[in-house]
């Protein structure tokens, strides 16, 4: 058994927020767990090609939206799953951070970053 906290891991800089990678592939557990902020008033387009993500909503808001443009609001108490590496953009409210308690399997490694831009999806 171990144990961890926020204050035990450094904050990484993805893009749009901020990703605390409590849990990661050297921890040997299969999956990795991160405490996600996204920054209020963004948008960050995303794709995972080499991990099944699930996002649980823990505090704020916004939205996840499929590249078909399919929209879903994200409020706490709501989980969004990337069950088939799906393209799709992640919405912060314009007032408020979104929280999210983020899973991938299989697990990253914990130094991943996004890059930005208007031209596609960031992946990892």
């Amino acid at each position: 058994m171990f144990v961890r906290s926020l204050d035990d891991v450094a904050p990484v800089e993805w893009g749009n927020g901020t990703s605390h990678r409590l849990l990661t592939k050297s921890d040997g557990m299969g999956f990795a767990v991160a405490d996600t902020l996204v920054r209020k008033g963004t948008s960050s387009a995303l794709q995972y090609r080499n991990h099944l993500e699930a996002c649980y909503c823990v505090g704020g808001s916004g939205e996840v939206v499929e590249k078909d443009g399919t929209r879903h609001k994200i409020t706490k108490g709501t989980i969004y799953v990337l069950d088939k590496h799906d393209p799709h953009y992640l919405i912060a409210s314009d007032d408020e951070d979104l929280l999210l308690v983020s899973i991938f399997n299989p697990p990253i490694v914990g130094t991943e970053k996004h890059t930005l831009s208007e031209d596609g999806f960031s992946q990892y």
